[in-house]
């Protein structure tokens, strides 16, 4: 078979496209500059895991892509940024599931009291169909969930006396996520349970308008607690997650190789995050004991007692956040459990 000059050069000029379509669609990508607001200092794991996700996001573009973290709630406390998200006048946030139950009230299922167990229950329910399920969820309310970053178990802290078991709880002034199921579950436990946005909190501790508080250890440490509380109880009353929210009007604008960015970046930058967070939080509990808080753990009878005491509450929430996804979650707990964890 013989081919004529002109045929030849058509084909080189082909070849030629095809080897540099990579590069041209590189040079072609739109260059974003992406606002991500959390509501927490930069030095928590969750800024430093904000500041990898940045980094990762960068070198995934070739550098179109830059994340610049605003901490701290500059943007506003997560409640509004959330709806700055769903506005699209935010591009990312990383929120409290607590939060987000506010208006997807499937979310409520991780703040089920005494839900989860262990970190690898979690992360079983978080990474698996279900935890997807509960992301996509929020298409409707212009938001698209990437995946969740390690909040961690909750534990309370108060500035009035040591707390081991219900009956201590009883009177005390504890702020609360603005969300019915922590609510609920302190009341249920005897405490006067008062919903409170984060960045309000310090100042009503430090002032003594609210005796006590309830968070991670990665938080209680990140915002200096030890300064207006005295004790520090392990209770491991619930788990609730961070959830990385982008824009859905933003998503839309988008490619295809973009979202898929989006999506490997929030879940390299999520191990990492993870590892950062329960690897540092045995340290942090250490270093809150040398500021002088006093560290009371809950014996096993007593989280019990919680447990069944608190078990109304789960009942009542089951039916707003649906059978079948409370079921799926316990089944695959459940699943876990029966392998030995």
């Amino acid at each position: 078979m013989t081919y004529g000059f002109r045929t030849i050069a058509t084909l080189v000029a082909a070849v030629a496209a095809m080897l540099q379509a990579p590069s041209l669609l590189a040079q072609t990508a739109p260059e974003r500059s992406l606002r991500l607001g959390i509501c927490i200092a930069e030095e928590h794991p969750l800024g430093q895991g904000s500041i990898k996700f940045s980094q990762i996001m960068d070198k995934l573009s070739g550098g179109k892509t830059k994340v610049k973290l605003y901490p701290a709630c500059q943007l506003g406390s997560e409640t509004q940024q959330i709806a700055a998200v769903r506005g699209g006048v935010q591009d990312l946030t990383i929120v409290s599931s607590a939060p987000v139950a506010t208006i997807i009230k499937e979310f409520m299922l991780f703040d089920l009291p005494f839900l989860f167990q262990t970190e690898k229950e979690t992360d079983t329910v978080l990474d698996g169909k279900l935890g997807q399920h509960m992301l996509d969820l929020a298409q409707s309310k212009g938001m698209i969930g990437l995946c969740y970053w390690e909040n961690g178990f909750r534990q309370l802290t108060n500035s009035k006396r040591p707390v081991a078991t219900m009956d201590d709880m009883v009177g005390l002034k504890v702020r609360v996520m603005q969300n019915p199921v922590y609510l609920d579950t302190f009341k249920a436990m005897g405490a006067n349970a008062i919903p409170m946005p984060m960045p309000e909190l310090y100042s009503a501790l430090e002032t003594k308008a609210m005796d006590a508080q309830e968070n991670p250890i990665a938080n209680i440490h990140a915002n200096k607690m030890h300064e207006v509380q005295k004790y520090l109880s392990l209770t491991n009353h619930a788990y609730a997650p961070y959830v990385v929210l982008i824009s859905k009007a933003l998503w839309e604008k988008m490619d295809s190789k973009e979202r898929d960015n989006m999506r490997t970046g929030c879940n390299e930058a999520r191990d990492y995050q993870r590892k950062l967070i329960r690897t540092l939080s045995a340290d942090l509990l250490q270093d809150l004991k040398a500021k002088g808080m006093t560290v009371t753990a809950v014996s096993d009878a007593e989280m019990a007692r919680m447990r069944e005491r608190t078990k109304p509450v789960v009942d009542k929430f089951i039916q707003e956040i649906g059978k079948d996804i409370v079921a799926q979650a316990q089944q695959e707990i459940a699943a876990v459990r029966k392998n030995g964890n």
